[in-house]
């Protein structure tokens, strides 16, 4: 059984369209800064680590720390625009899978401020840090890649889980959510993403004639420095041709449609030439180096749009039936709310009718059937076990949901539901060990 929450009845404040056109780019503008910020964490303390032993090093991965702080600026800023459309677009798929990472997915926030803190204290006492303090600045410069590695993590996995609500009632947090669907290679994926791209920035920030890379690190000529980050973007890039086919692998193939195989496919085909550019770009004279990094950038950001849109329609494909099973449940609510108002309209209670009190099915299906299935634990026991458990004694349920109490910690406590009346608590007690029973007893009892 998958869960089917109801939508909010709500109109959107734009068009649809202009959201689902807004979507791509937006999330990979806001994509491009992350990997930026990641990828030059990662560089400036793999490269602080390497001066341990070869201080020039040391030298260049203070010039990585300063990029950091601007383009985690821009991340944050650019991320608002993304996260406002997918929780408009997905509402209900995105807020689910927001409860259930739980407590992860409210750490973003503090996680993110503390990844900043640590990044301005990493990169503004690089020199009073020296000598017997050096050990101090590289833990520090650990814990902020630490940080900046974990919150793309909790992200990935709750944007993952919304793709899977028939998991949902398998997942308890956020470590259980990294078992549904494949966290793990969209995340190296990433990692590897992060790397390439600030290979390929750094080498253009670091090639540029007023870089002032000569005068802060003497040993580094800004040519030279530019064919080797130009390098670790090569060479990155070739393992996305691993990465990228075990990413696709291990999806579920529901939502691989011709589009986004296509898409993909395409990604892929643009990925090919970009890369022959770069190693012939990598093999140019010292002088000549840099003259085309403008065609290879153009074509790194059609790869990407490739792939974000292959991304895209990948999501809408797989969540395209459960989306639907949410417009007919949000229609059924709306229905039972509009007979409940136009029962009160005319001087009736919400649980009365002109022919007598509803019916026990009637009351389970408004009241108890969004936590309770048949056979599967969702939100609360199945029936089938609650038949085992009260088959001889309905009272006990009628005394339960009337005063209930709280036994089971991977459930939420139940509201009481004394403002029923012990009548229609009792039709629904009657109707739950109905539904809960073997299927055999339940034959044998119709046919007597």
């Amino acid at each position: 059984m998958v869960p089917v929450p109801r939508d909010l009845p709500l109109p959107l404040p734009v068009p649809e369209g202009f959201l689902l056109f807004l979507i791509v780019p937006s999330f990979l503008l806001h994509l491009l800064f992350v990997n930026l910020t990641v990828g030059g964490a990662l560089y400036s303390v793999i490269f602080e680590i390497t001066g341990l032993r070869f201080p020039r090093f040391d030298r260049l991965a203070r010039l990585v720390s300063e990029t950091i702080t601007v383009n985690k600026s821009m991340a944050v800023v650019l991320g608002i625009a993304p996260l406002l459309v997918i929780s408009l677009l997905y509402t209900p798929q995105f807020y689910a899978a927001n409860t259930l990472t739980g407590h992860a997915w409210a750490m973003l926030v503090p996680l993110v401020s503390g990844a900043f803190l640590l990044a301005y204290l990493h990169k503004y006492t690089w020199d009073r840090w020296q000598g017997r303090r050096k050990r101090r600045h590289l833990l520090t410069g650990v814990a902020m890649v630490l940080c900046f590695l974990f919150i793309p993590l909790i992200f990935l996995s709750n944007i993952n889980l919304m793709l899977f609500p028939e998991k949902w009632s398998e997942v308890s947090g956020f470590f259980a959510s990294l078992r549904v669907g494949n966290v793990f290679p969209r995340y190296l994926h990433f990692l590897a993403a992060s790397l390439a791209l600030t290979g390929l920035f750094l080498a253009a920030w670091f090639g540029r004639r007023n870089s002032g890379v000569e005068e802060r690190a003497p040993e580094f000529e800004r040519r030279e420095l530019m064919r080797y980050f130009y390098r670790w973007t090569f060479f990155v890039s070739c393992a996305q041709f691993v990465i990228g086919p075990l990413t696709i692998l291990t999806l579920p193939t529901r939502g691989l449609g011709a589009s986004v195989l296509v898409a993909i496919l395409g990604g892929a085909a643009m990925a090919i030439l970009t890369l022959l550019m770069l190693w012939e770009e990598i093999q140019r004279p010292r002088l000549t180096m840099g003259w085309r990094y403008w065609v290879i950038t153009s074509f790194f950001a059609l790869t990407a749009l490739e792939m974000g849109y292959g991304r895209h329609r990948y999501r809408e494909e797989t969540l395209a039936e459960h989306k639907r099973l949410v417009q007919e449940r949000t229609l059924d609510f709306q229905g039972i709310e509009s007979g409940t108002q136009m029962l009160i309209a005319a001087g009736l209670g919400s649980g009365e009718s002109r022919t007598g009190p509803p019916s026990g099915r009637t009351v389970f299906l408004q009241v108890c059937g969004s936590c309770h299935s048949r056979t599967r634990p969702v939100y609360a026991p199945a029936l089938t076990e609650i038949y085992e458990l009260h088959k001889d004694h309905p009272e006990d349920i009628v005394k339960w949901a009337k005063n209930p109490g709280k036994k089971r910690p991977q459930f939420q406590q139940m509201p009481s539901m004394d403002h029923l009346g012990d009548e229609a608590l009792e039709a629904v007690a009657k109707y739950m060990l109905e539904q809960g029973a073997p299927v055999v007893q339940k034959a044998s009892a119709s046919k007597n």
